[in-house]
């Protein structure tokens, strides 16, 4: 399977990592709308399923699933309410 986990943040085009022959991606976007963009690439080029980091929340996971078509699983990261404090440190409010 082919898969990809989208982080975003202040990353430049073509922030990417493979591993697993390119089985495995790592690709860093700046924005929703560009991991839109960047998601129907994925599911263009083979990627069966994408994993979004936990910065797109409900609604960017939502936007992400329309820009596939909804043809193919997408994710998002979330964590523990008890972890809320740590990541409030790293990451604000």
């Amino acid at each position: 399977m082919k898969f990809a986990f989208l982080i975003m943040g202040e990353y430049l085009p073509g922030d990417r990592a493979e591993i697993a022959g390119g089985n495995a991606r790592i690709v860093g976007v700046r924005s929703v709308e560009d991991a839109c963009v960047e998601a129907e690439k994925l599911q263009k080029s083979g990627v069966e399923c994408i994993e979004l980091c936990g910065a797109f929340g409900k609604e960017g996971a939502e936007k992400v699933i329309a820009a596939t078509g909804g043809k193919i699983p997408v994710g998002y990261v979330v964590h523990l309410p008890g972890q809320d404090g740590l990541y409030k440190e790293i990451f604000g409010e």
